[in-house]
């Protein structure tokens, strides 16, 4: 490798890319590059993006890999004038590395720049005269590709599995935790997932119901403990909110549950049954869901970790709320996402959705087929937890639903092989002058 000094710039955009793309591949570009920051920056900027919290950033800025950092808002200026929000300089080589957005970005800003460019294509690849290098989940990616851009594409796999290998350490695995396989294997104790979202329309809904679920479940499987999963960009005191009847007017609609934050070194919603669901606040999460016999879930990037984990799940997609989903792609997104006249757009555009019965977990359109159960409908917390104590009850069950799991996404590694790309890349990379 040239001392050089060189940049990669990562394009992304929502808080699944962040984890699921962005988290591994800088990983692997400093394992292949090295720490020292005078001969590689890493620079991340992201573009606008309809699942965006808005803290995004500080998911960003929790990946040590990672140099600098620019927010969604700053972005169309970048992208129209080339003018970060904190005017950053730029190394006279370098490659444009595309993890989530539009991929269109990348070909305006590595022109921009003079740098080369990179695109990891999980579906479909676009703009092939343009963009130097594609890295593809799978080789139909590339089956109509003309012949004269084939050098260009390289099966890499798939980046979402590597959250298959992102747990504890060997030695910490060896340390009984609560809900660990150790102490499963010593108690009969199961675990199982609640993912209600991170969003105040998915939370409205999914919190209450979810807890009811759990209540019901618990009734009939005292064995059984609940955690939900608590996204970096939502603290515990806003999350118990939507479980408090006063504050979230939803909650009976769904024939919610109530709960109560009870906060400490393990922090937990306690209903009032007496149920104690654990708030896991560690991000991300996939060590403690690797664990979990079986999930509930709302639509999402949640059904693309789960699916990437191989853990069974229920999907709820409750319509008691027509509002709650807005994070379609294109115009939908906009149009749902609109001040004031958007929550009409989005009852509209899910109730046009619904009706053409398409499907919307993950693991479901990667197959083209339902392989995990999607319950659509004003949900009762009585029949979904039916359902649930019916695959506990039936291990072959779940074990027919991770290996179809399984079979759908690709192997570990594509981490390292997109950042062999890089590399590559980066020493074909030619003095930025050029390009003025």
């Amino acid at each position: 490798m040239s001392v050089t000094p060189v940049d990669i710039l990562i394009l992304s955009n929502g808080p699944g890319e962040l984890a699921t793309w962005v988290r591994p591949v800088v990983r692997s570009l400093r394992q292949q590059l090295g720490n020292n920051r005078e001969d590689v920056r890493i620079s991340v900027a992201l573009s606008p993006c309809p699942n965006a919290t808005g803290k995004e950033i500080e998911i960003a800025r929790s990946y040590p890999e990672i140099d600098r950092f620019q927010a969604a808002k700053d972005f169309f200026g970048f992208l129209l004038w080339g003018k970060t929000a904190e005017n950053w300089d730029w190394r006279d080589r370098g490659v444009v590395v595309f993890l989530g957005g539009d991929q269109f970005f990348p070909v305006v800003i590595g022109k921009r720049l003079g740098y080369r460019t990179v695109i990891y294509a999980e579906w479909d690849a676009r703009w092939h005269g343009w963009i130097d290098r594609f890295g593809t989940m799978k080789p139909e990616i590339a089956a109509n590709v003309s012949p004269k851009y084939a050098h260009k594409f390289t099966v890499v796999g798939d980046l979402m599995a590597e959250a298959q290998g992102d747990g504890e350490s060997e030695q910490q695995s060896k340390i009984p935790f609560p809900g660990s396989a150790w102490e499963r294997a010593k108690s009969k104790i199961e675990l199982f997932g609640l993912l209600p979202g991170s969003k105040p329309a998915k939370l409205a809904q999914g919190l209450p119901l979810c807890l009811a679920i759990a209540e019901r479940i618990y009734a009939a499987r005292p064995q059984t403990r609940f955690i939900i999963p608590v996204a970096p960009t939502l603290d515990l005191e806003t999350l118990a909110r939507f479980a408090d009847a006063e504050q979230n007017p939803v909650l009976k609609l769904v024939q919610g549950t109530t709960a109560e934050l009870v906060t400490g070194e393990t922090p937990y919603l306690k209903t009032p049954s007496g149920l104690e669901v654990e708030l896991f606040t560690r991000f991300p999460a996939y060590e403690k869901l690797s664990q979990c016999r079986l999930c509930v879930t709302t639509v999402g990037a949640n059904t693309a970790e789960l699916g990437a984990l191989a853990v069974p799940m229920l999907v709820l997609i409750p319509t008691q709320q027509l509002d709650a989903m807005r994070s379609w792609d294109g115009l939908p997104g906009l149009l749902a996402n609109l001040p004031l006249v958007g929550t009409n757009f989005a009852k509209l555009i899910n109730w046009l959705v619904l009706r053409q019965g398409k499907l919307f977990a993950w693991p479901n359109i990667w197959a083209q087929e339902q392989i995990v159960p999607e319950l659509v409908g004003e949900l009762q917390p009585d029949a979904v937890a039916e359902i649930a104590i019916d695959f506990l009850k039936n291990p072959e069950k779940l074990q027919e639903m991770r290996d179809r799991l399984r079979s759908v996404r690709g192997e570990p590694g594509a981490a390292q092989k997109l950042a062999k790309i890089v590399c590559e890349e980066l020493s074909q990379s030619y003095p930025r002058i050029l390009a003025k």
